[in-house]
């Protein structure tokens, strides 16, 4: 099997080429939907119209330009857009989503630099969420460090071989004062063959935080370690899921700063947690059912456990349009303050329910 690293990069499956002579695909998605929150204080819009619920809208442009011998050179740009407003995504990012350049090999693999998926994020996605990351049920809630992307990154992606395949990801800090600050590196090694696919990823998150009122600077690590198993198997026409991960280290896990539910105590990151996850997806025709269940269960000191139950459903009304709905429950113990988010928001309550529609070209 030819290694495809566009498509490990979750580059959009409708993609269609451009009608000139250059080697450039041209494609995007679009994606509005009716987002209701509850269980949260102020902040809470309790309705509203939101972009990317099931997956964040985009514009890309990608490239391979055949070198010889198996080899090529690849790009790829993707802006992230806010089709509810026409605002860019990734905080006013032009090319938030993707931005990255390299070489690919059939032999050898492909190695890339720029702005990259992080590999964790990828194996929760593709192999452990039947939500995929998004919609209400989105495992990204509550599983692991769940940044999507890493700036100044080197990424390294195997040939497939009988099944097996492996990634390495390198992303300098790059900061003034502190190289370690920001760094990033991970490793994964998957093996996807008939109705098995099976994953294991570790990742290490650098970032000391640096204290300095005093006339001896106070660094305190706020480093995050992940390491995160996952596996679907099909069976029959359904897809079951699994996965269980290791969460260490201060902003290990999500964490909102901003106290969504009010309380008066302002609640504190874990620094040590086991994720769980089980889940389900059903083809019925044109339509497809979700459901999930995944319990974190926290060992700091506070034991701020949570558990999410989700289900949700896509309907194809086309080969590029669907129709999707959801619902999400996370039930928060002892001050913890997890959210339902989906696909681009992290949400501000601890129940959602999404109603939209999805076109990709």
């Amino acid at each position: 099997m030819k290694p495809s690293y566009l498509a490990l990069a979750l580059l959009s499956p409708f993609a269609v080429a451009a009608q000139t002579s250059s080697p450039i695909t041209i494609y995007g998605t679009l994606d509005a939907g009716i987002v209701g929150e509850g269980g949260c204080a102020s902040a809470c819009a309790h309705s509203k119209l939101s972009s990317g619920v099931e997956t964040g809208s985009r514009l890309g442009f990608s490239g391979r330009e055949d070198l010889g011998d198996g080899k090529a050179a690849v790009f790829a740009l993707e802006a992230g857009i806010l089709n509810d407003t026409g605002k860019s995504d990734q905080n006013g990012r032009l090319f938030g989503r993707q931005a990255f350049v390299g070489l690919s090999s059939d032999k050898l693999g492909a190695v890339t630099l720029g702005r990259q998926y992080n590999l964790q994020y990828q194996v929760l996605v593709d192999v452990a969420d039947p939500f995929k990351g998004g919609l209400a049920g989105n495992a990204g809630n509550l599983i692991g460090y769940t940044v999507m992307r890493y700036d100044n990154s080197i990424k390294y992606v195997t040939p497939t071989s009988h099944g097996w395949s492996a990634a390495a990801l390198y992303s300098f800090g790059e900061s003034p004062n502190n190289s370690a600050t920001n760094r990033a590196y991970g490793a994964m090694l998957g093996y996807a063959d008939g109705p098995v696919n099976v994953s294991v990823v570790h990742q290490r998150k650098d970032n000391p935080g640096d204290f300095s009122g005093t006339d001896s600077p106070v660094l305190i690590d706020q480093s995050a370690n992940n390491t995160l198993v996952a596996a679907n198997v099909k069976v029959g026409i359904a897809t079951a899921y699994a996965a269980f991960g290791r969460d260490r280290g201060i902003g290990s896990s999500p964490w909102d700063a901003s106290n969504p539910y009010g309380a008066l105590v302002v609640a504190t990151p874990s620094n040590d947690s086991r994720d769980m996850l089980v889940g389900l997806s059903l083809p019925l025709g044109l339509t497809t059912v979700m459901a999930s269940f995944i319990h974190k269960d926290d060992r700091s000191m506070l034991n701020q456990d949570a558990d999410q139950l989700a289900i949700g459903m896509t309907y194809a009304l086309s080969r590029r349009t669907d129709f999707y709905a959801a619902i999400a429950k996370i039930r928060n113990r002892n001050g913890a303050t997890y959210t339902v988010g989906n696909a681009t928001e992290a949400g501000h309550g601890d129940r959602a329910v999404n109603v939209g529609v999805r076109l990709s070209f």
